[in-house]
């Protein structure tokens, strides 16, 4: 719900910017910064905040997702606190503050920089940050990252890939259709043009995007290409963190490039991205249920996927763990359900406490499409 607030209410911020659009310019008379832009009219605007409790009125662009990023180590807000408001650009009113998750969550084992987790706005003019520090202070390099999904970049390739029977006399799942970077518009030129491979995928971790629920599936595509921008031109990783994402009516996206049924890899579970896949639903699953066709579209690509190799949905994965950031310290060997949450190898709400207690269905379910 979106309230009617004086935006510039701040007081005791640590670092604070406010944008107040439609001006050209800060008060200062500064222009607005140049977005990096992508196909389809996608853009990523990268404005600093100020320092010292300052509150800046700048211009903005309009934007549908933001995130806060930083210089410096990844969990440097670690128990600090940073929130944001944002301003609706077709009421022009303000909404309530909205808490980002500061620490390292996806991500690579080794990620250039800092970043929350995004959070999608609708469509949006305006975006107040107030950001205060942990026990390590305040970061080098604050900055929100603005993005704006445009239309999307247009390609001949196959748009959806159609489902497929599972093979005869094999443990494996049907394929379910899966929508493709071509079908939800992905600019194929901002991501790393090669592809980084792993080793057979033992293990799924079930996420959520912490991004609306209550969007049109329609608007699914908008979504994951800010989420993409985000990833690429905020987070500076080399793709989308995800292998898959799955919307609220079950549909599923192709997400990291390289294959469907190859083992890319991704950048989704801090510490454990060898050997393993990531799968995103889209939306927020603290204490808003799952829809049922949500469900069924996670067990049926973490079936298909773990299938590939002859993986039980119902068995168990011993992971490695690539990073001191995970909850395990960096070498240890960790035994998993073949599908987990996020947070079972990190310490994060994700994938939120009402699709986690939604796991063993999701495992039975996949069980059985893998007729075993």
């Amino acid at each position: 719900m979106r309230i009617s607030i004086p935006a510039a209410v701040l007081a005791g911020c640590t670092a604070a910017l406010l944008f107040q659009p439609p001006a050209a310019a800060d008060s200062s008379g500064a222009s607005a910064p140049a977005p990096r832009t992508s196909a389809g009219g996608g853009s990523v605007t990268s404005v600093p905040l100020t320092a010292g409790g300052a509150v800046a009125p700048r211009a903005t662009r309009a934007f549908e997702l933001l995130g806060v990023v930083w210089d410096g180590a990844p969990d440097v807000l670690a128990k600090g606190s940073v929130r944001v408001r944002t301003r609706d650009a077709a009421t022009g009113r303000w909404g309530d503050w909205h808490t980002l998750e500061a620490d390292a969550l996806d991500g690579p084992e080794a990620a250039p920089h800092g970043a929350t987790a995004p959070l999608w706005t609708g469509r949006s003019d305006g975006v107040a940050v107030d950001v205060h520090p942990g026990p390590a202070g305040l970061p080098r390099g604050l900055r929100v990252e603005l993005v704006d999904p445009g239309q999307g970049a247009v390609s001949t390739d196959a748009q959806t890939l159609p489902e497929r029977p599972a093979a005869p006399d094999t443990a494996s799942a049907p394929r379910p259709g899966i929508v493709t970077r071509a079908g939800w518009g992905a600019d194929e030129s901002i991501r790393e043009q090669g592809f980084v491979y792993t080793g057979p995928v033992k293990a799924v971790f079930v996420h959520h995007t912490a991004t609306a629920t209550d969007y049109a599936c329609s608007d699914a595509p908008r979504v994951i290409r800010s989420i993409y921008q985000y990833h690429v031109q905020g987070n500076g990783w080399r793709d989308i963190g995800y292998n898959f994402l799955v919307d609220r009516c079950g549909t599923v996206y192709e997400g990291r490039a390289g294959g469907v049924d190859q083992p890319v890899f991704g950048a989704h579970t801090l510490g454990f991205n060898t050997d393993s896949a990531g799968v995103a639903a889209i939306g927020t699953y603290t204490s808003d249920e799952p829809p049922q066709e949500l469900q069924d579209g996670l067990a049926k690509i973490a079936a298909w996927k773990l299938g590939l190799t002859g993986r039980s949905a119902g068995g168990k994965a011993q992971l490695t763990s690539g990073s001191d950031s995970s909850l395990y310290p960096k070498g240890k060997v960790v035994e998993f359900a073949a599908i987990s949450g996020h947070r079972d190898g990190f310490a994060t709400e994700c994938p939120g406490e009402a699709l986690y207690a939604k796991l063993p269905a999701i495992r039975s379910t996949a069980v059985r499409l893998q007729g075993s």
